[in-house]
């Protein structure tokens, strides 16, 4: 059979000896995942990936299943330029992407015999995760041990994550790493699936968080790693929250200058709060100039978020790159500051002081592979850094900062609390407290609690588990 990217069989037929290649039915089945995803205006879709050749049916309430819509067909796309990694090979998408939009009023919802969470009217519990794949990528010589569930706990913590029993999960992005194979005689990442295709989100993805994706609606943040000369194409096909669209699929090159940059959202938690989330994939490490195109569509994305700040009295802000953080380093007695410096550029040029937009108290990021909570003396809200959730970390969060510590001209550290080993987090509402005031807790792997955070008016406290006050 020759290559053809287009082809529906192909695509079947490359992929794991499929039944349909050798003239056998195809078999009713369970889908590969089936999960919900939160939109803007807290709108509810239900994703389902499956092998079969049409979309299943989805069943709201008691009523009979309807045909659920094609969001991306199977294809085989081929492999794009532009990757740091030397060895490369087209990307495989064997299933099919379907979805169907949650309708007002209804309760319950369930494909192929298994049921999908419904979104909560008001959200008092959340998960956080992020960088949770497993690293393989020999621009860095890096090879994580993804056979190992010490070395990549993901499948634990999604596991200890459920357990919580959320009303929401936040993935604050880097989902896929596994970008070179494995090198000949590494027992530890031995037979893994590399690239960009199917294959590796189901292993990096979608197979460990199968325990969490059953336990709570999402909502996803497009991280450095989703975007699209790297694993853009499965982002778009499968997680992202607008529609898919052929222009914004990351499998043309030329349709990058749009593709590589998403509107910024809201998804309201209460009458109060909502979470804002905004596409920072394509930041690098250095300020943009005035005339640079990251530098105009992070401009305007801002002024968007700026809006719809005004629109609850309490705003969390959502980028997968951090603002304001504190760097891995190798010796944890040193300090270096690690935020953005691409978008401190961009904030900076509408929000000299505050970096944020007023309305905003609360900034939630990965990239960092450590657990962060930081809260100033000055005006800027507090951060939170959630990228210790399975990726392999770099170095170790600092124990203590000096005093007087600045993360940013003027951004001097008053609360700091640190934690450089994998885990996840929750945040759970103080009830009768103010719209901003959640506690937030920090979990090792088995789900113990490690450390707490009283989140209020824009500052965060921290200490030991039972330190702080959970009315």
């Amino acid at each position: 059979m020759s290559f053809n990217p287009t082809s529906r069989a192909w695509a079947l037929c490359a992929a794991a000896a499929h039944a349909s290649c050798f003239g056998q039915p195809l078999a009713e089945s369970a889908p590969d995942a089936a999960f919900t995803v939160l939109t803007q205006d807290k709108q509810a879709v239900v994703r389902v990936l499956t092998q079969a050749l049409v979309c299943p049916g989805i069943e709201w309430d008691d009523q009979p299943a309807r045909p659920m819509n094609v969001r991306a067909a199977a294809a085989g796309v081929p492999e794009r330029s532009g990757s740091a990694q030397k060895k490369g090979k087209p990307a495989l998408f064997s299933v099919l992407s379907c979805e169907a939009t949650w309708p007002a009023g209804v309760q319950r919802a369930r494909v192929a015999g298994r049921e999908l969470p419904a979104p909560h009217s008001e959200i008092r519990r959340i998960v956080i995760v992020a960088d949770t794949g497993c690293r393989m990528k020999a621009s860095e010589k890096a090879f994580q041990a993804c056979n190992d569930s010490q070395a990549w706990p993901f499948a634990r913590i999604a596991q200890s994550a459920a357990a919580k029993k959320p009303d929401l999960v936040l993935h604050i992005g880097d989902i896929h790493y596994r970008e070179s194979p494995c090198p000949s005689g590494d027992a530890g990442c031995a037979e893994s699936p590399w690239g960009y295709g199917y294959d590796v989100w189901q292993a990096d993805f979608f197979a460990p968080a199968r325990p969490l994706l059953a336990a709570a609606p999402w909502v996803f943040v497009r991280g450095n790693h989703e975007s699209c000369f790297r694993a853009g194409q499965g982002w778009f096909r499968f997680i992202d929250a607008q529609p898919w669209s052929q222009a914004r699929s990351c499998d043309d090159p030329a349709n990058d200058a749009d593709a590589d940059y998403s509107p910024p959202y809201a998804v309201a938690l209460n009458a109060q709060t909502q979470l804002i989330v905004f596409d920072s994939s394509k930041t690098n490490g250095q300020a943009f100039s005035t005339q640079d195109l990251s530098f105009r569509k992070y401009t305007q994305e801002l002024a968007a978020v700026a809006q719809m700040a005004q629109q609850k009295a309490t705003s969390f802000f959502m980028s997968h790159h951090p603002l304001l953080a504190v760097a891995s380093v190798k010796d944890p007695k040193k300090f270096k500051a690690a935020g953005n410096e691409g978008l401190q550029s961009v904030f900076s040029a509408l929000y000299p002081e505050r970096l944020f937009p007023q309305g905003v108290s609360l900034a939630l990021h990965g990239h960092v592979h450590l657990f962060e909570a930081i809260s100033f003396k000055g005006v800027q809200p507090a951060s939170l850094v959630l990228g210790n959730s399975g990726s392999a970390n770099e170095g170790r969060a600092p124990m203590s900062l000096p005093i007087g510590a600045q993360l940013y001209p003027g951004a001097e550290v008053e609360d700091y609390a640190a934690r450089s080993e994998f885990g996840f987090a929750t945040m759970d509402r103080v009830p009768g407290g103010a719209a901003g005031d959640w506690l937030l807790t920090e979990y090792d792997v088995e789900g113990v609690p490690v450390l707490e955070c009283a989140l209020s008016g824009g500052k965060s406290h921290c200490g030991k588990v039972g330190s702080t006050s959970r009315d």
